[in-house]
């Protein structure tokens, strides 16, 4: 079942209590703001070490007990022409006292920028999800990538690139996957301080093909605080016996601080 994680509303919304604790630290331009997908170059004027962290908590009482749980961090510094960036995340629904959704994220990631709007890039993400028939899965993937527009309206990032992965399964069993992997992200600009995002990444292998996709509208409020409304998809195209379902959504609105 298509799982909802709102961190500053979750409809519909039971009569009683509700409380929402929603904080995000990010020294991120918009333009690097991303996720993983076909991250734009840092900007010139970008500082050497930035972090950025979210939480978000939702909790719901009446007909039926709900509470949702989701966290996110991630740290970027710059040496010359490498971009290091490490990322971690944890998302958990629980109704009733039952969960019904648990997933943890852990990646890291290189990138070297070649003269003009060429760059490769290495990345390694370990992910484990309850209730996606998988105990965890070891992903590393390296390649190419150019930088098609570089804005100041538009901004869009492709890239492209042979991996390694390595599923364990619920039951013990495991398997080892060569992956062909391709990924883009674009960002527009379409007024002063406010941004749309689209990201996409599909990965494809002999057993399945799991397509991953980002939108977002940010709007600035002020200097420091922006409010950003976004849904993320999932999709696994051949999910492993006991998986709850082959998609994945998250929809959320969150509030930003930047510094």
């Amino acid at each position: 079942m298509p799982r909802l994680i709102a961190t500053a509303t979750q409809t519909p919304v039971l009569s009683a209590a509700t409380t929402l604790l929603c904080l995000l630290f990010s020294s991120l331009s918009p333009a690097q703001d991303s996720l993983f997908y076909a991250p734009p170059a840092p900007q010139d004027d970008a500082p050497e070490f930035t972090g950025q962290a979210e939480l978000g908590y939702t909790s719901l009482s009446g007909n039926t007990d709900s509470s949702t749980l989701l966290a996110k961090g991630r740290l970027t510094w710059l040496t010359g022409r490498w971009t290091h960036t490490l990322r971690a995340e944890t998302r958990k629904v629980e109704e009733n006292d039952n969960a019904s959704a648990e997933q943890y994220l852990l990646g890291g990631r290189e990138r070297y920028d070649l003269e003009g709007p060429h760059y490769l890039f290495g990345f390694t993400r370990w992910e484990k999800d309850r209730f996606s028939g998988y105990d965890y899965q070891f992903t590393t993937i390296a390649g190419y990538g150019r930088q098609l527009l570089a804005g100041p309206d538009h901004i869009l990032s492709l890239e492209a690139g042979p991996g390694y992965r390595h599923d364990e399964l619920d039951n013990g069993e495991g398997s080892d996957l060569a992956v062909g992997y391709g990924a883009l992200d674009y960002q527009w600009n379409f007024s002063e301080g406010s941004t749309f995002q689209q990201e996409l990444s599909v990965e494809g292998t002999r057993q399945n093909v799991t397509t991953r996709t980002f939108s977002a509208v940010t709007a600035q409020l002020n200097a420091h605080l922006a409010l950003r409304l976004s849904h993320e998809i999932e999709r696994n195209s051949q999910p492993p016996e006991g998986a709850n379902s082959n998609t994945d959504r998250t929809t959320a609105a969150s509030l930003l601080y930047r510094w």
